[in-house]
């Protein structure tokens, strides 16, 4: 059983946390004081005096890991999220540092080297930890440090379980079995059979054979959930709850406490934040005019190229669907021929479409033909990045046709985006370019919006799906 391995697990993670703060203390201490040049800043405490600070340093920040959660299973989790812990945790613990040497009024100690102990435990912390996450998956793929799961309730949840455990063997998940009232014993899904009603639970709980329970059932037999979950709970097994409800909840669900009533908001918007919305409207506005001037030759080009190869204006304008639904005017360099009547064509642009020009061909293919748009950016109807605002035809029609395709219009269209970077752009699927939307739109921080741009820079610029 994987759960009486994991207190001395835990116990031998914390030692090998305690013993890398000491060695980057040490480190620290020996860069400072016996490679790098000695300065104003060195200070004239003994040794020991430094390093008596490990007395408190080290259960100090033992502490600190365990309130950042750094010891919970991250069977699971991205990587990515144990080193935003880490760094977390290396920050308020530096902060504290600081705070504890200015009360106590010491102004020899060397805080360049606090610097550099900041840097090293960071940098071996990270490292430890992403070795023992390969060496731990190593043998999880070899059917060693396993964890036994019994799914109560046969589902779309439970297929979406079953399926993603089946896809990532590294995270040591194993399910027995499924049990249910209304799907034949014996039933099969991707290797995992239903083995029973949900009342066999009585007798599968006392083997002690498993590691976790996962409440899996069908929304339809939601009445019963109470009841299942008192039955779980006796077992003293822990027991977790899969929604089958996913396609209406998020993956980060924001939760408020209405006088003890837990409330689930259906979908959480990070941008509704006013501080969020304010650093994103300053990046916009510096942003946009960073690029007008960047880009200027490029758009004089343009603009040089259109008037010479084909009749008609210079900048098209085309009413698309902005935020909270509302109508605005998108600019473009025009890169269609005009029709008798002095307007250009509407509707979707496909491969090879003859209603685009020479000259036009080749801003699409670049894109050169969207940095007129800085100019809606800088008048707050978009955003530098954002999903792709479309024509309210267009609109109309795919709301009936994709499911949640509206929640698209709860942040500023973009002049580039999540979904466009990965691929989907131009005559592509448009379901797929949702998912990435929605995915932005719940997951934004600042510092996607600084990925999405650079990789924009990259590769998102020239794209083969733009025509």
């Amino acid at each position: 059983m994987i759960k009486d391995n994991q207190k001395i697990f835990n116990r031998m993670h914390l030692l090998l946390d305690a013993v890398i703060v000491a060695v980057s203390y040490i480190l620290a201490w020996f860069v400072k004081f016996n490679i790098l040049p000695l300065d104003a800043d060195a200070g004239m405490l003994p040794m020991g005096t430094y390093f008596s600070a490990l007395y408190l340093l080290v259960p100090g920040y033992v502490i600190l890991y365990s309130f950042f959660n750094m010891y919970t299973p991250k069977r699971a989790t991205r990587r990515k999220y144990e080193i935003i812990g880490i760094i977390q945790s290396n920050t308020v613990g530096l902060l504290l540092f600081i705070v504890a040497l200015f009360v106590i009024k010491q102004n020899d100690f060397s805080r360049s080297m606090i610097s550099i102990f900041y840097g090293i435990n960071i940098i071996l912390t990270t490292l430890s930890r992403y070795f023992l996450r390969s060496c731990l998956q190593f043998f999880r793929r070899r059917g060693y440090n396993r964890k036994y799961i019994l799914l109560v309730g046969y589902s779309r949840a439970a297929e979406e379980y079953v399926t993603r455990i089946n896809a990532n063997p590294q995270w040591g998940y194993v399910v027995r079995g499924i049990l249910d009232d209304r799907v034949p014993r014996g039933t099969m899904y991707k290797g995992v059979k239903v083995v029973g009603r949900i009342e066999n639970i009585l007798y599968i709980l006392p083997e002690n054979k498993l590691d976790e329970i996962a409440i899996t059932l069908a929304l339809k037999d939601y009445d019963h959930l109470e009841h299942i979950v008192d039955l779980c709970e006796k077992s003293g097994v822990h027991t977790k709850f899969i929604p089958d409800y996913n396609a209406l909840v998020p993956s980060r669900p924001y939760t408020e406490d209405l006088m003890g009533l837990p409330v689930i908001n259906i979908r959480y918007v990070p941008l509704t934040n006013t501080l969020n919305w304010m650093v994103k409207r300053a990046v916009d506005i510096v942003g946009s005019l960073c690029g007008l001037l960047l880009f200027s030759p490029f758009m004089l080009f343009a603009a040089v190229a259109i008037r010479l190869t084909s009749r008609g204006p210079v900048i098209f304008r085309q009413e698309r669907v902005g935020l909270h639904n509302k109508p605005f005017y998108i600019y473009k360099f025009r890169t269609m021929e005009m029709k008798k009547t002095g307007t250009a064509e509407r509707g979707w642009t496909v491969r090879d479409d003859p209603r685009v020009t020479r000259v036009g061909k080749l801003l699409r293919r670049t894109s050169i033909d969207e940095l007129p748009q800085f100019f809606n950016i800088l008048a707050g109807e978009m955003s530098l990045v954002g999903p792709r605002p479309e024509q309210s035809l267009f609109v109309e029609q795919f709301k009936e046709e994709i499911p949640r395709y509206m929640i698209k219009h709860q942040v500023r269209p973009g002049l580039t985006g999540w979904a466009q970077i990965n691929g989907y752009r131009g005559d592509t699927s448009i379901r797929k370019r949702i998912e990435y939307d929605i995915f932005y739109i719940e997951n934004w921080t600042f510092l996607l919006d600084v990925k999405i741009l650079l990789l924009t820079v990259f590769k998102g610029f020239i794209s083969k799906n733009a025509y």
